[in-house]
């Protein structure tokens, strides 16, 4: 009997890739979603790429008796993974408590309902902003370097969400997890079926960028060129999200199986590489043959300088690595977006 994986964001970018992963790999995946950032037909493109079309329940994780509803109909739920959650940096500093009430609530109600229901592993996408702006001596930066003060709220919700799972783990409860700490995912799955569609005006770099292209959006803003980099603009670590869904199915392994040497785990899941912004768009012009239309403003209140990160960890312990360049990811980018013009998306 395939084992059954609670997805929680599952119809969202890297929810709906990990999902792809997941059942390429022999799981039974139950998809929650509330769509407030993601839509329904993703699912049509997870059949059409794997030939097996999840479970998909529309349901808000800080909504207790949903949720409940969801372990109750579905037996035998025997992993969690956990993405739901609002994500825009930018937006977060503007709503705080809109981002502090999903992002920790979701949570306390999912660790909340897994003794009841006998539900051993819960993985957490975790992100390289509780790293806040790190010290030259700890770049590129491992799971070891302090936790710093968040420079947003979204990035605070990540180090409370830990804080939450590594307590309740450690009191005692019959759960064990495992932090992901990840860093810029982008890219599409090669098939184009499935990728980056976030609702309204995108919050992240690499949708903007395509929609420029497409001529949807008019310019891209660049926050900033006068950081301490070499070419002024922000430093990332930039993995391509087929790379990244994958971790969480090496992860999920490595619980299920009792691997897990901890009660709740750390991995940082990225390239090892820095990429700048303007090293980026340069690498998306170059690999698509399109001239993008940009400007340089003012920094963006909440970005952090340059982070990077050492994979080492995952590379040796989980026996992860991730294994595709930027200009595979691009491509991908760039090939989803054409996709969404040629069905009349945008």
């Amino acid at each position: 009997m395939k084992k059954r994986i609670l997805v929680t964001g599952g119809t969202g970018f890297i929810g709906s890739h990990t999902t792809v992963e997941l059942q390429q790999a022999g799981y039974d995946v139950v998809i929650v979603d509330n769509l407030s950032n993601s839509n329904a037909d993703v699912v049509d493109g997870i059949e059409a790429i794997t030939g097996i079309r999840p479970i998909f329940e529309k349901v808000d994780c800080t909504d207790m008796p949903a949720l409940r509803g969801v372990f109750e109909k579905y037996e035998g739920i025997q992993g969690i993974i956990h993405f739901a959650a609002s994500k825009a940096v930018g937006e977060s500093v503007q709503k705080p408590l809109d981002y502090y009430f999903n992002n920790t609530v979701s949570t306390i109600n999912l660790l909340r309902l897994m003794p009841e229901f006998g539900v051993k592993g819960f993985i957490f996408s975790s992100s390289c902003t509780v790293y806040g702006q790190p010290d030259p001596e700890n770049l590129p930066v491992t799971e070891n370097a302090p936790r710093k003060k968040a420079e947003s709220p979204y990035g605070n919700t990540k180090k409370i969400d830990e804080d939450i799972i590594t307590d309740f783990c450690n009191s005692g409860a019959p759960v064990n997890a495992i932090l992901l700490r990840y860093f810029n995912p982008i890219g599409a799955h090669p098939s184009a079926l499935i990728g980056e569609l976030p609702n309204g005006v995108p919050n992240n770099l690499i949708p903007y960028i395509t929609q420029t292209a497409m001529g949807i959006r008019e310019c891209l803003s660049v926050f900033g060129n006068d950081y301490d980099t070499p070419d002024g603009s922000c430093i990332r670590d930039f993995i391509y999200v087929v790379d990244l869904a994958k971790a969480h199915v090496a992860a999920m392994e490595r619980i299920l199986e009792g691997k897990n040497e901890e009660r709740v785990e750390v991995f940082n899941v990225g390239t090892g590489k820095g990429v700048s912004v303007l090293e980026l768009i340069n690498t998306f012009e170059k690999c698509t043959g399109v001239k993008l239309n940009y400007k340089i403003t003012g920094r963006r209140m909440g970005d952090i300088e340059k982070v990077w990160g050492n994979v080492d960890k995952a590379n040796n312990v989980l026996g992860w690595r991730a294994v595709h360049s930027l200009e595979d990811s691009l491509s991908s980018a760039w090939k989803w977006q054409q996709r969404l013009r040629e069905r009349g998306v945008m």
